[in-house]
């Protein structure tokens, strides 16, 4: 790994992975792809306000979401778009394009009916 990539976008080389997670830095076809920054997430303002209306997900720094203890969700640049990694079984991240307000809404739905199966679990405890 070359020294002088910039720590954003530098890939992930140690640190416990679960088996089958893709790798949250680097995008389907080898690029490095970085956390979105604040111009990214400013035009995400919309949808972050509706994933902040979920009870049971805690913003613990910008754009990043969590259930618990156990990070859920967090937001990418990339020069394809904005994307969404989310752990829908809250084990492994899902990579969901977010460019769009379709793709945006797909989204919404998807962390809805994860976290509705999560609910569903407590309540039955």
């Amino acid at each position: 790994m070359p020294a002088c990539w910039p720590p954003a976008i530098r890939p992930r080389t140690t640190g416990a992975r679960s088996p089958g997670a893709q790798n949250d830095r680097i995008g389907d076809v080898g690029t490095a792809v970085k956390h979105a920054g604040p111009v990214t997430l400013a035009a995400l303002a919309t949808l972050l306000s509706d994933i902040r209306k979920r009870p049971l997900l805690r913003e613990k720094s910008p754009g990043s979401f969590y259930v618990r203890s156990k990070g859920y969700l967090h937001f990418h640049e990339d020069p394809a778009g904005i994307f969404a990694d989310v752990k829908l079984d809250f084990e492994n991240y899902t990579r969901m394009r977010v460019s769009t307000a379709k793709e945006q809404r797909a989204l919404l739905a998807r962390i809805d009916r994860s976290l509705a199966g999560l609910e569903s679990a407590r309540e039955r405890r």
